[in-house]
């Protein structure tokens, strides 16, 4: 079910969602080199992106040493940009050194393996249909002193294959130069209000924030906020359905930007109505509680892992299914263990109903402690 040249074709990014974007996954050019060589001018294979260079998927499925950095090329057309419109790069994730150059231009650097990140490439536009984007990783697995996780380049026991490069949708989002760059909604259930924590990029004196907050049954509160320095705003629900496992329940958010009451920008969120707390129950021992009730986290320690993408999951509703088996078979509760998933995965297991205990990706030290 994966088409190679369109994989993962879904909206990246669930709480922070734009209706213009472009997705760049899909077929690139690719090489292999020498760790400090410069780029090669030929690139003699093709990659399928966002599937890692040791996968099957990938169509490489080839083992990268720290002692080689892989190059992806690629072109695309750029969409018309207004005046002081930002074109954003986004990458979902890469292992584990990432340098982007854009039509021969070093864009930026990037180290992290597990975190989003993204670059305004608008500077670096040539006035040509086709723009040619380059990028490079280099990632030395459980030979350096980053976290990796699992993985290692003599994989056995509890360690597993090394993952290496692009293993998330890379993408493309034109922004104006004032817009929302975060949105992050808490609950405080026995007073019915929610703080909305919405951070906004170059605001204008006298800008608004327009939020409306619904659920299936239409509109559930609406408000006109000026914008605030401590970017957040506080709104009261006529009444709140909380979200638990057993009724997971989503409300979503629009919010605009409004400059002379004119829509500038705007993004779509999302939040499930939750309070996650420890306190004493009735006997006096110390328990999780969920909504101001005790409640007892029974789960899995999820790696993972895909048999044919390693780090990636064939297609959505791969990812999705892993989280529908693991409610079907009676769990509420997933540890996902010493990796971090793509923010679909933490959509599907809000909307399925499933609490997420997250690790910190472990590193080298770890890994040298065991296997001694």
């Amino acid at each position: 079910q994966v088409d190679p040249a369109n994989p993962l074709p879904e909206y990246p990014r669930p709480q922070l969602q734009r209706s213009h974007w472009q997705n760049l996954n899909g077929y690139w050019d690719f090489a292999l080199a020498d760790k400090d060589a410069p780029a090669p001018d030929h690139f003699e294979r093709r990659i399928v992106v966002p599937f890692p260079i040791e996968s099957s998927l990938s169509g490489v499925k080839q083992a990268v040493t720290p002692d080689q950095r892989a190059w992806y090329r690629r072109s695309f057309s750029a969409p018309a940009l207004a005046t002081n419109e930002k074109l954003l790069l986004h990458f979902g994730a890469v292992d584990w050194q990432t340098w982007v150059w854009l039509n021969g231009e070093l864009v930026g650097e990037h180290r992290g393996g597990f975190d989003p990140f993204f670059f305004d490439i608008a500077p670096f536009l040539n006035e040509h249909a086709q723009q040619e984007l380059v990028v490079a990783v280099w990632d030395p697995t459980d030979e350096g002193p980053q976290p990796n996780g699992k993985q290692s380049l003599d994989p056995g026991g509890v360690f597993y294959s090394a993952v290496t490069g692009i293993w998330q949708t890379v993408w493309l989002e034109p922004v104006p130069t004032s817009h929302i760059t975060s949105v992050r909604v808490t609950t405080q259930l026995s007073q019915r209000q929610i703080r909305v924590h919405a951070a906004i990029a170059s605001p204008n004196a006298g800008d608004q924030l327009q939020i409306t907050v619904s659920d299936n049954a239409g509109e559930v509160a609406h408000g006109v906020f000026q914008l605030a320095t401590s970017n957040n705003y506080l709104m009261t629900l006529p009444s709140v359905r909380p979200w638990s496992p057993m009724d997971p329940h989503l409300y979503d958010v629009t919010l605009s930007l409004l400059r002379d009451d004119t829509a500038i920008d705007a993004v779509k969120s999302y939040f499930g109505a939750r309070e996650i707390s420890t306190a004493k129950d009735s006997k006096g021992i110390w328990r999780l509680f969920l909504n101001g009730a005790p409640l007892f986290h029974y789960g899995t320690l999820d790696q993972g892992w895909w048999p044919d993408g390693l780090y990636t999951a064939p297609t959505d509703a791969a990812l999705r299914f892993d989280i529908e088996a693991t409610k079907r078979l009676g769990f509420n509760t997933i540890r996902k263990h010493t990796k971090v998933e793509p923010a679909r995965w933490y959509y599907h297991a809000d909307q399925l109903g499933l609490m997420v205990w997250q690790d910190m990706p472990t590193g080298d030290i770890f890994q040298s402690s065991i296997r001694q």
